[in-house]
């Protein structure tokens, strides 16, 4: 892994501090000058590096979604387990950081669906190749579970993966109000534990 220089260790400073502040105020709670303050970084740096405000906004959201499907490809990768159990693995860390957090947040990609999903065009497709990158990971993994012989064959990988995002994030919603992860539990139980079993 290459070390950053100065540009892109502010570039990535400024996406750090992004899905932080999106996370605790939304995108319209949050102001650009908030961004700067707490990167540090000028507003000609900002302009420079993503021209406006809904740029960024796209930017963070791809930035978002990188560690989890990182975290999902390596769980995959994983030569000890099947694809299900990688995935009911993966899935378990999250909860097991979501009760670390006191369930605070929720899922940047969610929150960003209800806030400006239908409102900005540069969002909506950032928001839909986040979904989709997930998506297509997720299936790759089911469909591999489906050869090993532990998902039902009836139903495609695809519908499966689409099954569980939408499920997951509704889940991640009622968990907010409630603060419990019984939702997102019951999601993953219901689902990975049988629904999806043959």
């Amino acid at each position: 892994m290459h070390k950053l220089n100065k540009k892109e260790s502010n570039k990535e400073n400024l996406l750090d501090q992004g899905v932080k502040l999106l996370m605790k105020k939304g995108y319209h709670g949050t102001g650009l000058q908030e961004i700067l303050d707490a990167a540090n970084i000028p507003k000609g740096s900002f302009y420079n590096y993503f021209g406006n405000k809904e740029n960024f906004g796209a930017s963070v959201i791809q930035h978002y979604i990188d560690p989890f499907t990182t975290q999902l490809a390596t769980h995959l990768q994983h030569a000890e387990y099947d694809a299900l159990e990688a995935i009911q693995c993966y899935f378990n860390e999250l909860i097991m950081d979501l009760e670390r957090n006191e369930f605070n947040g929720g899922c940047l990609l969610g929150n960003l669906m209800g806030e400006i999903g239908s409102t900005s065009e540069i969002c909506q497709e950032s928001l839909q190749s986040a979904i989709h990158r997930y998506r297509d990971l997720l299936q790759s993994g089911l469909t591999k579970a489906q050869q090993q012989g532990t998902i039902r064959l009836d139903k495609s990988a695809g519908e499966m993966a689409d099954l569980l995002i939408n499920t997951w994030q509704g889940a991640l919603l009622r968990m907010q109000i409630e603060r419990s992860s019984a939702p997102v539990k019951q999601c993953c139980q219901d689902l990975l534990g049988d629904y999806f079993r043959p």
